[in-house]
């Protein structure tokens, strides 16, 4: 297994079947969760976020597409997951880079068919959370002013790529069947995504700093008050 290779969308054969297996039922699982949570939402009247999902499903789709250079032989893209908790929150932003990966998957083979539970679960699972969190934990900050909201969104960013590159570490721990020894991936993984969080933090920043100019009425984080979002993070619902 080469260092481009887990710089990338995992492919095939890298973990094991049944670690595949269990990891896409987690992903199944994670997904139908949040479609749930998400349907609340939308219900509950805030007629701003439904579109808005779109734009960030088909700009991550876009971007995702283009690979930007790290080191030599190694390159990365945008997972997305910051960008979309920022945008349109945890349970949208989950549902919009799990539709890009399962799209990629299908239509460009970026990314194995037996890998999409456990890309899905890195990627739209464990890195739009991870970058809602680290959001939320610094939201004093981004409502600031612009350049307050562009810091968080670069932080958020680099921390949830890092993260959800760490899913993938634990993933080839418990079956991993590329040939390399854990200590040999993990150096690599962790080092290279530590590259890809700063280019995924550049992008990130820009991004919601261009939406935020615009419109900052678009952005979830800016409209949502930490109270609220904790409660709707953890009960059911009463919408649903």
């Amino acid at each position: 297994m080469t260092t481009d290779t887990v710089a990338m969308h995992m492919s095939d054969g890298i973990v094991s079947a049944p670690v595949s297996a269990v990891f896409g039922l987690v992903a199944a699982a994670g997904l139908g969760y949040s479609l749930t949570r998400a349907r609340a939402g939308l219900r509950a009247g805030d007629d701003r976020t439904a579109p808005m999902a779109g734009l960030v499903a088909a700009f991550i789709f876009a971007v995702q597409m283009i690979n930007f250079p790290v080191l030599p032989g190694v390159s990365g893209h945008l997972l997305g997951g910051a960008l979309a908790a920022i945008l349109v929150g945890p349970w949208l932003g989950a549902l919009c880079v799990g539709i890009v990966l399962v799209v990629q998957a299908l239509l460009f083979a970026d990314g194995g068919l037996t890998a999409l539970g456990t890309n899905i679960t890195n990627m739209a699972l464990i890195g739009t959370w991870t970058g809602f969190v680290v959001a939320l934990a610094l939201r004093r900050l981004a409502t600031r002013g612009r350049g307050g909201l562009v810091t968080v969104a670069f932080v958020s960013a680099l921390v949830n790529t890092v993260v959800a590159s760490l899913g993938f570490v634990v993933q080839y721990a418990i079956g991993g069947a590329g040939g390399s020894s854990l200590g040999t991936v993990v150096v690599a993984i962790i080092g290279v995504h530590i590259l890809i969080g700063i280019g995924e933090g550049i992008i990130t920043a820009l991004t919601v700093g261009a939406v935020a100019s615009a419109r900052p009425d678009l952005v979830y984080l800016l409209r949502q008050s930490p109270a609220r979002t904790a409660a709707t993070a953890t009960t059911d619902g009463s919408a649903s």
